[in-house]
């Protein structure tokens, strides 16, 4: 049989209950060169069977009943299985437009230089009252082209993994999916970035993400805050901390703490934190001093090779840095970066 133009990617555990209405939007896209590569990760429902049961429907899904191992390495039982030159992902409880692979392979087809082509993403059900999740939703879409996506890189994951297509070959000179103790999508898209790959997404909603209790980002570990944070420090301290010697933090909030515990961890001691608060302003944090904004510039002309992370949370509050920032001529991602 010959390759196909992409594989879907989805791994599946216990996924019975949603997963013939992920099949179905995938078996009727307008792009029907495809193999859909689902990976049993060891469901002890009726996955597997409703699987062999589509095979039998339409060869083009291709089941691998698999000992329950994890997501990880779910995922990288698939793409060892993967014959086609794009991965597309998938999950088995969210759908798709029928024209969502046609138009991201078209981008990638029209654009050789992007590495990553992702959409734009609708919460389902309608009702769902996740209200962290809509607000990621509408700070996500915001994000289509190349150098918002990296802007914003270090605030949350800027690309919804199942809404992704790659090109295999660079996914897996990339070293495949990894397993470091943090959302293996989030360390993905970090190591394509450190690696100056590039992104794009095509500016309309072609996947609907479902929410529901059972979601990975709600129940398993890996996806804390606080392991969040460690990826965050591991890929500036690798990347865009390497050549500095002098880091800033502006903001001594929860966030700027945390951030600079993993920070000191990976060998970049703050020396000065940026802070509004007056309660604040004066004191120490980490043996480090607390100043007001008016303090940066000494700060950033006395320091060697500086680099300012403004770790606020809060949307509102990191625009005002930004424009604090920029009205002191530092430029966003050469002089300074948001971090969340």
């Amino acid at each position: 049989m010959a390759a196909p133009l992409v594989s879907v990617l989805m791994p599946v555990y216990n996924a019975e209950a949603t997963l013939a209405e992920a099949l179905d939007s995938l078996q009727a896209q307008t792009l029907g060169d495809l193999e859909i590569v689902a990976v049993d990760d060891g469901s002890t429902d009726g996955t597997a069977e409703l699987l062999r049961q589509r095979q039998v429907e339409d060869p083009r899904v291709r089941p691998i009943l698999a000992p329950h191992e994890g997501l990880v390495a779910a995922l990288n039982r698939g793409l060892t299985a993967c014959r086609g030159p794009l991965v597309a992902r998938m999950d088995g409880d969210d759908r798709c437009h029928p024209d969502r692979l046609r138009r991201q392979v078209e981008l990638l087809d029209s654009r050789p230089e992007v590495s990553v082509a992702s959409c734009l993403v609708e919460l389902f059900p309608a009702n769902a009252s996740a209200t962290g999740f809509w607000i990621y939703l509408d700070w996500l879409n915001g994000l289509v082209d190349h150098e918002s996506i990296c802007r914003e890189i270090y605030i949350e994951s800027p690309i919804v993994h199942p809404s992704a297509v790659v090109r295999r070959e660079e996914l897996l000179a990339l070293g495949r999916y990894q397993d470091r103790g943090w959302a293996e999508d989030y360390d993905l898209w970090l190591r394509y970035a450190a690696a100056g790959r590039r992104f794009a997404k095509v500016p309309e909603v072609l996947l609907w993400w479902r929410e529901h209790p059972g979601r990975l980002t709600r129940t398993d570990g890996r996806y804390s805050v606080e392991n969040f944070l460690r990826a965050k420090a591991h890929y500036l301290a690798a990347g865009p901390l390497r050549e500095r010697e002098s880091v800033i933090v502006w903001g001594a909030g929860k966030t700027g703490r945390r951030l600079s515990k993993h920070l000191i961890r990976a060998g970049h001691r703050p020396v000065a934190f940026i802070d509004i608060d007056p309660a604040k302003i004066g004191g120490r944090l980490r043996g480090v001093p607390i100043l007001d904004p008016e303090s940066l510039v000494g700060i950033w002309q006395g320091s060697p090779r500086p680099m300012v992370l403004a770790a606020v949370a809060s949307r509102g509050a990191r625009e005002l840095v930004r424009v604090a920032l920029s009205r002191l001529g530092l430029r966003e991602g050469e002089d300074y970066l948001c971090v969340a």
